[in-house]
């Protein structure tokens, strides 16, 4: 057959993420292709989309203290004035570039969480991520959080999608990841397609090895099949009303899997660029515009639609930034951040105490809630899981969805 490179393969069939643990899947093509196209999702079952926010995200100047001296004399050049801010209530109110979120905040489908953060924060981007996407803070992790509750609840390689061709590490369970989609990719010719389907068929004299790889394929298989309907005559469209935006396209492409009743109950979309140690004020602008964008855009697309209601979208960055700006009117790696929660369901409001800018840690926020109490609640009341095998014990709700 034709030589086919690992990138040419996983990219052009446009799924990746079945071939993430080969053989993780024992079940056949046949079983895993008529759960996909005749048992969609049923009705009424919670959608949690992950939306991460590359870079380090300045909280301070996203949920703005604007009623707050210390605010002004920390950032005298960088802080917004009163009259910029898009105000949620008397003391805080948010980025000029978030008008989208400021009218969520107004149906009450916005929860703001604030001072998220973790124990013994770490200033380095690849740790914090880390963390975060492992949700184990005190050392390194080979799997991710919603890979965890992959590994606990079965091997249905559509139960989790991340929209891109590089799995996050919360994908990555130690038995099964998250499936990956692509939106950029093109499709593999009619040829490749059925040598790719030989290589799947079972033989009865392969190895165990062997018979792991053509599991994998089967997997992979079957995620491209459930998802080859959408995907045709849906990829134009989604770029040209983009209007560019990355994550725009990835969260129309969320959007038609919903529609589809594809039986995903997690994805997972990424927007970077808020790594802003100079010239914040419009560094930060541009990203938030796009996130604010294409939130907004697709929570008024999914509000539209019976499944809609079902639908929670989480956002949240590695770290928030420091209190005081630096010398490039910037701001470097922090500490504790807001992180949004949005759809009819969310409890909308302010939940967890505001962190003091005076009473800092070295010139960090104070961290008031721990981002494992947000993902019990979403695990437990989204996802409808037991959270413990994920999270351990020891974690609560917090009230935010109803």
């Amino acid at each position: 057959m034709p030589s086919v490179s690992r990138r040419q393969f996983l990219v052009g069939s446009g799924v990746l993420g079945a071939l993430g643990v080969l053989g993780a899947s024992a079940i056949t093509w046949d079983e895993l292709h008529h759960a996909a196209s005749t048992g969609p999702l049923p009705a009424g079952s919670g959608i949690l989309v992950v939306l991460t926010m590359y870079g380090g995200n300045d909280g301070i100047n996203t949920v703005i203290p604007y009623a707050d001296n210390a605010y002004h004399d920390a950032r005298p050049e960088l802080s917004y004035r009163p009259e910029e801010v898009l105000h949620l209530d008397g003391q805080l109110g948010l980025n000029p570039a978030m008008k989208g979120l400021a009218q969520l905040w107004g149906q009450h489908d916005l929860a703001i969480v604030r001072g998220v953060g973790y124990p013994k924060p770490d200033h380095s981007h690849f740790r914090s991520m880390d963390i975060w996407q492992t949700a184990v803070p005190d050392e390194p992790s080979p799997t991710g959080w919603v890979g965890r509750w992959l590994d606990a609840t079965g091997d249905d390689p559509l139960r989790a999608v991340n929209i891109g061709s590089v799995l996050p590490t919360l994908a990555i369970g130690a038995k099964h990841t998250a499936s990956a989609l692509d939106p950029s990719s093109a499709p593999l010719s009619a040829q490749l397609k059925a040598e790719l389907a030989g290589l799947a068929a079972a033989d009865p004299h392969d190895s165990a090895a062997q018979g792991f790889v053509c599991s994998g394929y089967r997997s992979e298989q079957t995620v491209s099949q459930a998802f080859s309907s959408i995907e045709t005559g849906k990829k134009a469209e989604a770029k040209s009303e983009s209007g560019g935006n990355p994550l725009a396209t990835q969260l129309d492409l969320v959007s038609q899997c919903i529609k589809a009743g594809v039986p995903t109950r997690v994805y997972s979309v990424g927007l970077g660029g808020f790594d802003t140690h100079a010239d914040e004020r419009h560094t930060q602008e541009q990203p938030l515009g796009r996130m604010d964008q294409a939130v907004s855009a697709f929570l008024r697309d999914m509000a539209g639609h019976p499944r809609g209601r079902d639908v929670v979208l989480l956002a949240y960055s590695e770290f928030g930034r420091r209190v005081t700006a630096n010398a490039s009117q910037g701001t470097d790696h922090g500490t504790a951040g807001p992180i949004f929660i949005a759809g009819s369901q969310v409890v909308g409001g302010f939940h967890g105490e505001e962190p003091s800018l005076t009473d800092l840690d070295d010139g960090d926020l104070k961290s008031t809630v721990d981002f494992r109490d947000v993902y019990h609640e979403l695990l437990h009341r989204v996802v409808a899981t037991d959270p413990t095998p994920v999270l351990g014990p020891g974690r609560r709700d917090l009230g935010l969805i109803t």
